[in-house]
Order: structure tokens, then C-alpha cells, then sequence
């Protein structure tokens, strides 16, 4: 598409939006053209705009905000024809389920647009979200309790909607945290903010009775629908800051529903009901984020375990030894480096899953062999390494005793294997790099076909 056109697809709803204010100035009283037709063209201008946009790159974002629109677009188009015609059947209750589905494709969108290159984790739009509805169950229980005794389905969804604004509002607000500012946040913001502000005028106004269908407090929505799709325009950041919501923020907020709840029950008479949904829906998001925080612990638990530990033998590897040397600092003791010998030819002549077998088998020797709070590890190939307290003499005797373990062979299938060890000795005495020199008494002992362990003091 040409330039030319993408500005057309540009500016189409907002010019569309221009004509359509200027209307209800000259014109206050609601008409088929004006606020049937022109209203309603004005959201599918603006996602034909979105679809327009050269700069969105993120056909999910797109996707997801195309639902949103759509769905808040087939809201307004039945709610406005219930106002012009006589319908048969819950069209009203078809047009509040329709604006309802606007926000879980919205949660999805948004923060997207705005947090492109940096996608929010789970976690965070969660504590957004509970925030949102932590200080939603404040507002619906210290402001609107005195408004809100009206059990009706039109009260529920009015409730509704104000709920979804704030937590929308503030998610928009922690994924703006993450970014810096650019035109695309600003229009962003701005459309999220005036779409939350109309809905909560609209609920003023439907508590007091004085809500009309087609005031110029409606033209709110479709300001905040055609700022959100102009964002797309604009280059997203590309300077994320690493931003999350306070946690005293998020703990507060989770003690104010059961705060609720508790008040509800013992003043019954002073609370509307509805104000039970902001708080439960914050318990229950809380409990999930409780158990996401506890799968993500888990899971990173296993993963550093599984990255300090050897996938063949189970002994620790090489990472989780040398990272032990750095707290065995002035601790009697010394570094064993064991390299076996034979082994190359096993593999040669039986395979790699005969070798396989036969450093498992290994491990289990040398395990038996030490005492308790040694440290074996396989530091990769065929050679391990030990980490064990004590004295001279006792680590001198230890690595005897590991030579000891090879001196009978392995019998796997049949096949009778023998191999020996090569053992470097090195008393930890705080001079120079331990595994170095652990390393070089062991090849001195490889290279001397010793008998016994090379010790370096």
C-alpha cells in the first residue's frame, strides 16, 4: 500500500470522529445517522486503520486488540439500535456480554503494544491485575456502597465494567513503567485512560438516573478506541527498565479482600453485593499467582540443581565442585583428582554404552568409599574429583582406598573389564589454585604409572 493510503487509513476515523462531535454539538439530539450509523463506522474505520498501520508488527497484538475493538464495536452497534428500535428478545443483555469481551482480549493486547521487545511475564500481569482489583474493591466498597443497593444484571455489568477499567488501567500503567516514552505510549495511555473515565461516568450517571442515550459524554469511548489503534502508528520503545509493582502494593492489596469479606459479612445490610466480585476475583487471582510463584521456585530449583549435576552419574559436576572450593577455604582437608586408566579401550572395543555403564559403576565405588560430607564429582570424560576434609594422612589413606575400589574388574555381559585410577593429591593449604595443582599432581601420577597417589603438599 502507498504511503498516500496508509494516511488515508490514518486519518479516516479520526476525521470521521471530528464530524461525528461536531454534529452532536450542532445537533444534541440522537438520530439514526449521527449516532446509529456514523458512531459505529467510526470502530470499523478504526480497525480497518489498525490492520492499515505499517508499524504494528505484531500480527498477535493486532489480532487480539481487532477482537477487543470487535467485540465493544457489536456492543455499541445493538445497544444503539435497542434505541431506535423495538427488539424482541435480551438484546440489551447481548450488548452488555459483547462491551464485557472487550477486556480479556484488551489485558492481552495492551500490554503487548506497549511492552513490545520486552513481553510481560505472567507474574506481573497478575500483580497488575490484583493491584487493580485490590483498589477496585476499596472504591466499590467506601465510595460506592452507598450507591450500589441495586441488585439488577445492569447494575452487575456496570460493576463489571469499572472493575476491568481499573485493572486495565493500572496494567497499563506497570507495562508503561517498563518502557520509555514515546508517541505510541502517550496515545496509548491516553485512549485507555479516557475509554476507563467514560465508563465510570456512564456508571455516576445510570446510579443518579440522568444517563441519556447519546450525551457527549458517549463520544468518550470512541475518543479512546481511535487513540488506541493511532498508537500502532508510532515505532514501539525499544528501552525497556526492569519495573515491577511494589510487593507492599501487592500484599496490601491481598489483605483488603479478606478485610472485605469479613466486613461484608459482619455489615451485611451496609454492602452491596456486587462488591463481593472485585474482592473474591483478587483472592482467586492471588491464590493462582501463589501457584505460579511456587511452580516458577520449583522449576528454577531444578534447574539449578540440574545444572550443577553430572546427566550420566548424578555426581555433582564440575561447576558444583568448583563452586564448593570457594567456601572450603580454611578447612583441613585436600582436592583429590582421580583420571582413570584403561578406560579409552572400553569404549574402543564395546561402545559408548558399555563405557556408559562402566563410569556409573565407577561412581558408585568411589561413592562408597568416602566418608560423610565428602564431595565426588565427575568433572567430565572419565575423571572425577573429591573434595573431602580431614587430615593428611587420612585423605593420603582415602585415596589409597579409592585405588583399592578398581582393583577387581567389572564383569558387564559377559566381558571382564579391568581399569585403574591415576590419583593427584593436594593438600588445601590456601597457596595458589587448588584445582591446578590437583590437575598436575595427576598427570605426574599418570605419567609415572604410580602406584600410589602423587601427594603435593
Amino acid at each position: 500500500m502507498s504511503v498516500r493510503n496508509y494516511h488515508i487509513a490514518k486519518w479516516s476515523a479520526s476525521g470521521l470522529l471530528i464530524i461525528h462531535i461536531l454534529l452532536r454539538i450542532l445537533a444534541p439530539e440522537p438520530t439514526i445517522a449521527k449516532d446509529l450509523i456514523l458512531y459505529n463506522l467510526i470502530v470499523l474505520v478504526a480497525i480497518i486503520g489498525l490492520f492499515k498501520a505499517p508499524l504494528h508488527n505484531d500480527p498477535l497484538t493486532v489480532a487480539f486488540l481487532t477482537l477487543a475493538i470487535a467485540s465493544w464495536g457489536i456492543g455499541s452497534i445493538t445497544s444503539s439500535l435497542t434505541q431506535f428500535f423495538t427488539f424482541a428478545g435480551p438484546a440489551q443483555l447481548v450488548s452488555n456480554i459483547a462491551y464485557s469481551l472487550f477486556y480479556p482480549f484488551a489485558f492481552i493486547a495492551i500490554p503487548r503494544a506497549i511492552a513490545k521487545g520486552k513481553k510481560l511475564r505472567l507474574i506481573e500481569l497478575f500483580d497488575a491485575a490484583i493491584f487493580g482489583l485490590g483498589l477496585c474493591s476499596i472504591i466499590a466498597a467506601l465510595v460506592l456502597a452507598t450507591f450500589l443497593q441495586d441488585s439488577g444484571i445492569g447494575t452487575f455489568f456496570s460493576v463489571l465494567y469499572t472493575v476491568c477499567d481499573i485493572a486495565l488501567v493500572v496494567i497499563v500503567l506497570a507495562s508503561a513503567v517498563i518502557s520509555e516514552l514515546t508517541v505510541r505510549l502517550i496515545l496509548l495511555i491516553t485512549g485507555v485512560l479516557t475509554f476507563a473515565i467514560t465508563d465510570f461516568y456512564f456508571l455516576f450517571s445510570e446510579i443518579n438516573g440522568d444517563y441519556q442515550f447519546g450525551q457527549i459524554s458517549d463520544l468518550g469511548w470512541a475518543i479512546g478506541i481511535v487513540f488506541i489503534t493511532l498508537s500502532f502508528w508510532y515505532q514501539p520503545s525499544s528501552n525497556h527498565r526492569d519495573a515491577k509493582i511494589h510487593p507492599a502494593l501487592i500484599a496490601v492489596s491481598i489483605f483488603i479482600s479478606p478485610a472485605l469479606l469479613s466486613a461484608i459479612a459482619i455489615r451485611p445490610e451496609y454492602f452491596p453485593k456486587y462488591v463481593v466480585i472485585p474482592t473474591i476475583t483478587t483472592l482467586f487471582l492471588a491464590f493462582i499467582r501463589m501457584t505460579l510463584v511456587i511452580r516458577h521456585a520449583n522449576n528454577l530449583g531444578e534447574e539449578k540443581i540440574l545444572a550443577r549435576t553430572d546427566e550420566l552419574t548424578g555426581l555433582p559436576n564440575r561447576r558444583r565442585l568448583i563452586a564448593e572450593l570457594s567456601t572450603f577455604e580454611g578447612v583441613e582437608g585436600a582436592l583429590l583428582l582421580l583420571d582413570l586408566d584403561g578406560f579409552k579401550p572400553v569404549n574402543d572395543r564395546f561402545g559408548h554404552e558399555m563405557g556408559d555403564r562402566i563410569l556409573r559403576q565407577v561412581a558408585q565405588r568411589f561413592s562408597r568409599s568416602l566418608p560423610s560430607g565428602a564431595i565426588l564429582a565427575r568433572l567430565g570424560g572419565d575423571e572425577f574429583g573429591i573434595l573431602v576434609s580431614g587430615s593428611d594422612d587420612a585423605t593420603l589413606e582415602l585415596a589409597s582406598a579409592l585405588k583399592a575400589t578398581l582393583s577387581y574388574p567389572f564383569v558387564l555381559d559377559g566381558n571382564t573389564i579391568s581399569i585403574s585410577v591415576s590419583i593427584g593429591h593436594v593438600r588445601n593449604d590456601g597457596v595458589g589454585n587448588l584445582l591446578q595443582r590437583a590437575d598436575m599432581a595427576m598427570y605426574e601420577a599418570k605419567r609415572a604409572n604410580a602406584e600410589a597417589p602423587v601427594y603435593l603438599p
